[in-house]
């Protein structure tokens, strides 16, 4: 009995970890030297299937999402309907973004990523700003 509440418990802690999406840039870069977080950015169109594929599949990954929220101010852009800075390439999508709180692009792709991929994409972000402090 004592197994299957502590299983109940991890699952419904797992659930409970969603993720705040910014829809504008630049309060996510406030927002990111603030808590000094990176900032991962997400470009969709509304008609993208591999767009929403990757909202479904990838992004509601516990272990993303707690990674996500832990490291990462998360920003998610619509190119058809948001203001995005010029920074960023629109086409096509998905786009995926990391950046530090300067605004400096640490680590960019494109596609479709699974879990175990964006993950990857996750920790190269963080090598980059690691590699950057050591200068």
């Amino acid at each position: 009995m004592r197994k299957i509440v502590l299983m109940m418990a991890l699952v419904l802690s797992a659930m409970a970890t969603e993720l705040h999406w910014y829809d504008d840039y630049t309060l996510a870069v406030t927002e990111a030297k603030k808590e000094h977080k990176l900032i991962y950015v997400f470009i969709s169109s509304a008609n993208c299937g591999w767009c929403h594929k990757f909202e479904k599949t990838t992004l509601k990954d516990p272990t993303v999402k707690k990674e996500l929220s832990e490291k990462f101010i998360t920003v998610h852009l619509v190119r058809d309907f948001d203001d995005i800075p010029k920074m960023f390439k629109v086409r096509p999508v998905p786009r995926h973004y990391f950046t530090d709180a300067a605004g400096k692009i640490l680590y960019d792709s494109l596609g479709y990523r699974s879990v175990d991929t964006f993950r990857a994409f996750m920790g190269y972000a963080e090598d980059q700003t690691k590699t950057e402090e050591k200068k």
